[in-house]
């Protein structure tokens, strides 16, 4: 059939002239004028008696199931997906059915009507249920605003993008009907939730005292039994729709009493646009339906009596009411129509890839160092993520925030971050090594289909340097942040922020700022170098503060005396920057990596990238785990300070060998932890793509 949309009704909708319930209604109106049409299918249940109100009707014939009808529907209706793969399938207020297909995974997008109260579908009843609907679903309408509250009655947010309001409509009739007849109508099931009891009892009154005064019924109810008989009432069963439409068109008078809060009420939204005065009760969705006058303050006989009464009485006004009506349709089906199909071919673009010459769009908030005038460019891991996702061919926004705080006094960053999402329209924000955002602010980057990830690259050991306030700023918010890249592996770190949110990132390499071959340098005069800082905090130690790396690099001192040391930052040896610092680093052939607190499964400072990157022989303590990207032709690997000092003193004075693991490490380093990767790895967990790039540490 090669169809690219299915609409699938409810099981018990009727999608047939005289039996048509309002979602019927809904798909036949808007088939009418939809230029997707043609390429529609409508799937519901039909008694093959019954003639389809319309073309590509396909019946999925269940009157002969006694048990778990809605799910024999949904499993039948999947068989026709299998055989047409709809890119896009419309599910009308079953979101049982809705849920059978997400746990499908079918690859189609999905669009929900609520035609009824959300909290009284099954499927939809519990907040988890809703949060799971949302969550899954491309698009999610509702008839009313009535309707939608109800939806997010319980949610830890009160909207989201994908969820709006998209009432039914109706095409209004072109001339208002002059010869409008002394007519009362109601239209709807026969019963007491609808009123009609009330409706019943007020127009046998009301027939009675004006006898040029006439009514009609159009509905049933088996259910339940109303005896109401007057020679001037009129009761019809079900009619097709024109036909009902005809008989609002001749009525003056419409009453819609319904004691039950209507999602939305369609018969007073037809009866006004073709003029009649019509009467509501204020339940539920009803005062949405039209500009309404005519709203009963208590839906009693009495009241019902009073307001016809009071019309019938004043003839002016009840024509001032019907013209009013006629002329001020608010809900018009074209307009919805046009934007339903509006929303569907927005559906039908592809998912964007990042190996397609068009990426994301990234906004990147992190520390990008304007502050200190790009002092430390050479250690910015927010700098090497940001190229790498231009090499992945992203668009990125840099949003350096420590550089916008300084510079505006009164500032408004939760405001100012919102205004340049919508301005740019990203597809992830990346929080690098912060989290200041607020949670209302985060709450509704998630309700505009944002995703939200963080990057951080300090200690989170237990009892680790500045351990607590680290994991504190990780997990704040934790609930609204979707993913996290972390330099320490998550196996090791104790954390409320759930483990399939928590992943290992690498410090990346950048050939344009690791672009050194030191192993190539023949005046290396020095054995061993090492910074303590590379300049973050001045090579000071904060007052009160210490680092217990002072004690290990002394005990050093005093072991390997005869070799020869080139230390940073240290026993006032002054910490150098940038292009600086490579200058010392360049006066020696090993490097030491040490870094802060107990040594942790994968974590180390960001100067590993700056030794392995520009080709210098790097030791590494062995209980990092670093052995299981690098071999011992590699990188060097120290059990504790004595083993250390021993390899030294072995490997110092053959510059060869020094120079062929100086090679090889940083073409290996390059191989798998360049930033292209590191960022590509990031925008995979981030944003769902499919990838089939195989990583080192992503086990």
């Amino acid at each position: 059939m090669n169809k690219k949309i299915a609409i699938l009704l409810p099981y018990k909708e009727i999608y047939s002239e005289n039996l048509a319930g309002a979602a019927s209604i809904w798909v036949k109106d808007y088939i009418k004028y939809s230029k997707l049409s043609s390429d529609t299918l409508i799937f519901g249940n039909l008694a093959k008696k019954l003639k389809p109100i319309s073309k590509n009707f396909v019946n999925i014939n269940i009157t002969n199931i006694l048990f778990s009808k809605n799910k024999t529907y949904t499993e039948t209706f999947y068989k026709e997906y299998l055989k047409n793969k709809f890119e896009i399938i419309e599910i009308h207020n079953r979101a049982e059915s809705l849920k059978y297909l997400i746990d499908k995974k079918i690859k189609s997008k999905l669009i929900f009507v609520f035609h009824n109260n959300p909290k009284e579908i099954r499927g939809s009843r519990t907040v988890q249920e809703r949060i799971f609907l949302m969550n899954n679903t491309d698009r999610i309408f509702f008839v009313s605003k009535w309707t939608m509250n109800k939806f997010f009655e319980g949610l830890p947010v009160k909207s989201k993008v994908n969820c709006e309001v998209l009432y039914p409509s109706i095409d209004p009739p072109k001339k208002f009907y002059n010869k409008k007849q002394n007519q009362i109508i109601f239209a709807g099931k026969l019963n007491s939730s609808k009123g009609y009891d009330l409706f019943g009892n007020a127009i046998i009154k009301l027939l009675n005292k004006h006898i040029n005064w006439k009514s009609v019924v159009v509905g049933n109810e088996p259910r339940e039994k109303f005896d109401f008989k007057h020679k001037k009432l009129k009761i019809y069963d079900w009619l097709p729709h024109r036909k009902v439409l005809n008989l609002y068109k001749k009525s003056s008078i419409s009453v819609v009493p319904s004691k039950w809060e209507e999602p939305f009420g369609r018969t007073s939204m037809e009866s006004a646009a073709y003029g009649c005065a019509t009467i509501t009760s204020p339940m539920g969705g009803l005062t949405e339906t039209f500009n309404n006058d005519l709203v009963l303050k208590k839906t009693t006989v009495n009241e019902i009596f009073a307001m016809v009464n009071k019309l019938i009485n004043n003839k002016k006004k009840l024509k001032k009411n019907q013209i009013k009506n006629f002329g001020n349709v608010i809900h018009k089906l074209k307009d919805q129509v046009n934007y339903l199909d509006s929303v569907k071919n927005n559906l039908f673009e592809k998912k964007i890839s990042i190996i397609t010459n068009r990426g994301p769009k990234i906004l990147h908030i992190s520390n990008f160092n304007e502050r200190n005038n790009h002092r430390l460019f050479n250690i910015s891991i927010a700098t090497k993520l940001s190229n790498g996702f231009v090499r992945n061919k992203c668009d990125v926004i840099n949003f350096s925030y420590r550089n916008y705080l300084s510079k505006k006094l009164f500032s408004n960053l939760d405001k100012d971050i919102l205004e340049i999402t919508n301005n740019y329209k990203p597809d992830l924000i990346l929080f690098g090594h912060n989290n200041i955002l607020k949670a209302k602010t985060l709450e509704i980057l998630h309700n505009n289909n944002i995703k939200t990830s963080l990057w951080y690259e300090d200690h989170l050991a237990h009892k680790g340097p500045n351990w607590l306030s680290n994991l504190n700023l990780l997990e704040k918010n934790n609930s609204l942040i979707d993913n996290y890249f972390v330099t320490t592996h998550p196996s090791v770190i104790k954390t409320n922020i759930i483990k399939k949110k928590l992943f290992f990132m690498p410090i990346p390499v950048d050939k344009n700022i690791e672009s050194l071959d030191i192993y190539k340098y023949k005046h290396r005069y020095k054995d061993l170098f090492f910074a303590l800082s590379h300049g973050v905090n001045y090579g000071r130690l904060r007052t009160n503060s210490r680092d217990e790396r002072e004690t290990f690099i002394n005990e050093l001192l005093k072991k390997g005396k005869d070799i020869k040391f080139h230390f940073l930052g240290i026993n006032n040896d002054a910490p150098k920057w940038n292009y600086e610092f490579y200058k010392e680093m360049m006066l020696c052939k090993m490097s030491l990596n040490l870094s802060r607190g107990t040594p942790l499964k994968y974590a180390s400072s960001n100067r590993i990238a700056s030794y392995m990157g520009n080709g210098i022989l790097t030791f590494i303590d062995e209980k990092i785990g670093y052995e299981d990207f690098f071999n011992r032709n590699e990188m060097l690997f120290y059990k504790d300070i004595n083993d250390l000092c021993n390899q030294i003193h072995d490997i110092k004075n053959d510059l060869e060998k020094i120079n062929l693991i100086s090679k090889k490490g940083k073409k290996k380093y390059f191989d798998i932890f360049n930033n292209l990767i590191v960022s590509g790895y990031i925008l995979k967990k981030s944003l769902d793509h499919d990838s089939k790039q195989k990583y080192v540490w992503d086990k």
